[in-house]
């Protein structure tokens, strides 16, 4: 029988994931043992690296994989270490990280153990950064698996800070990355005994696969992300930060704008102003092809239109776009199979809804989330506090974001959320948790708990011919530990004295 000719690479990327992980688990051992100060020293040492390099690894990274900005991808990479490592560099990972001595309780820091992380096309090299410095902070090893469009770029990121760690100091093996990667490989370190946790960022199929191999798996779901304009916000800034937030990189992060949803009364003021801003809506006749480009067939994207340029698109698509333009705008008359664009679009292609008040906004940004987006992230533009509390109250997602860009501000680069690339959906997005992901998500908690009361007098069992125990020698709830201890003590040695 032949063999396919892929068999080879598929038993080179097991082996190799076998290898790393047994490899990450051993150095893992040692490390988990490691002082507060030593930990710091191999992450701070890896951020600077990362940081100084994120020009060429953003570079990499688009010629790599053709998504993007190159200069917005050194920009995520300059997130993901500097920001990312100042967010984390003074949480306490270590021994006793905290004591409530009221309720005389101890917190101990304990690490998971190893991290199979796995790592999208979109944001190849931020996303490696991000997630070695989370793993390591709290005492993880970490086995990164690339996106097989990105395997190169995203090893040399792992690699820039595998050398720097281990100069500092880090265990050899702590930090690793695959370079054969196959599903079969990628599968077999997610399923590898040494591996404790898995973490995913990518796509829906990538998520499904981690959760299905029965080991506790953090991933995120797509990000069908509206943007609501109320006519109380300001429309200028609105607009710019639509547009800018839609534009950058492409369209590539998970949590940027989708869909904006307009108040009737303001609708067209902040049409004009997105014109203003490089938006450009699609003439009618253009509008099927640029769909047809972009979502083939209902909730699938095309690969080839992600995360590219409104003229690479016009190309693909045999239309024309004037130069100027950063963003293709389509009107959506509905929400569902129906209407594919109003779904995830990760390239620069955002659609456009009118509703009249902000009740009807939120029933659509509601569709919108659940056509594909629930959990994740939801923009808003307003300066009515009822407004923006109704959102916040109402709405199926985790991070509401108010007068800022999607992208920047779901990521926390503009907000005071928590920086981060993993941005997880909530039980309603089929995540475990709703958070941004960070170092805290990685690390486990031992509890060291002294007794602060007595255990109820009816728990005690004594044998039922016990002598000199009588109700009014029994155990009350108003009887101190020592008096119980004593009583204990006592009838213990009535029994000792039988025998």
């Amino acid at each position: 029988m032949a063999l396919p000719e892929n068999y080879d690479m598929d038993l080179r990327a097991i082996q190799e994931a076998r290898r790393l992980a047994t490899q990450c688990r051993e150095a893992q051992r040692s490390f988990a043992f490691a002082e507060q100060e030593e930990v710091d020293s191999v992450c701070a040492a890896m951020a600077e690296a990362a940081y100084r390099e994120s020009a060429r690894l953003g570079l990499l990274a688009h010629e790599e994989t053709g998504f993007g900005v190159a200069r917005h991808k050194q920009i995520k990479n300059e997130f993901a270490s500097k920001t990312v490592w100042e967010s984390i560099k003074d949480i306490k990972t270590t021994g006793v990280i905290n004591r409530d001595d009221r309720r005389r309780v101890m917190e101990i820091a304990w690490p998971v153990g190893v991290v199979a992380a796995l790592s999208p096309s979109t944001n190849p090299t931020s996303t490696a950064i991000y997630n070695v410095l989370i793993a390591v902070k709290a005492r993880n090893g970490i086995v990164v698996a690339p996106h097989p469009s990105a395997r190169s770029s995203t090893f040399e990121s792992v690699r820039v800070m595998v050398e720097a760690g281990e100069e500092a100091g880090m265990p050899k093996g702590l930090v690793s990355c695959m370079q054969n990667i196959t599903l079969e490989g990628t599968q077999e370190l997610m399923r590898h005994y040494a591996v404790s946790l898995i973490l995913a960022t990518g796509g829906a199929g990538m998520v499904r696969a981690a959760h299905s191999v029965g080991k506790p798996a953090i991933g995120v779901g797509p990000g069908n992300v509206p943007v609501y304009v109320d006519r109380s916000a300001d429309i200028v800034k609105a607009a710019s930060d639509i547009v800018n937030s839609k534009a950058f990189d492409c369209s590539v992060i998970c949590a940027t704008e989708q869909c904006v949803v307009a108040d009737r009364p303001i609708a067209e003021q902040l049409r004009e102003e997105m014109k203003k801003n490089g938006a450009y809506w699609l003439p009618a006749e253009d509008v099927p092809i640029i769909e047809k480009l972009v979502i083939p067939s209902p909730g699938v994207m095309n690969p080839k239109a992600v995360g590219k340029t409104p003229q690479q698109l016009a190309q693909l698509a045999g239309i024309q776009v004037p130069d100027w333009v950063r963003v293709l705008v389509v009107d959506l008359q509905g929400v569902g199979k129906e209407h594919p664009l109003s779904g995830e679009k990760l390239t620069t292609v955002l659609g456009f809804m009118i509703e009249d008040g902000w009740q009807a906004g939120c029933e659509r940004c509601v569709q919108l989330l659940k056509y594909g987006g629930d959990g994740h992230s939801l923009v808003i533009h307003a300066h009515s506090d009822d407004v923006i509390m109704a959102f916040g109250l109402e709405k199926p997602a985790f991070r509401i974001i108010v007068n800022s860009w999607g992208t920047m501000g779901a990521i926390g680069a503009t907000t005071g959320i928590v920086p981060a690339m993993t941005l997880a959906p909530g039980g309603i997005g089929g995540a475990m948790v709703g958070d941004n992901i960070t170092t805290t998500h990685l690390m486990n908690i031992k509890r060291v708990a002294y007794e602060i009361r007595p255990p109820p007098p009816a728990a005690y069992t004594l044998a039922p011919d016990v002598k000199g125990l009588t109700a009014s020698n029994a155990p009350s709830a108003e009887l101190s530990s020592g008096d119980v201890e004593e009583i204990v003590r006592r009838v213990l040695a009535q029994l000792d004295s039988r025998r």
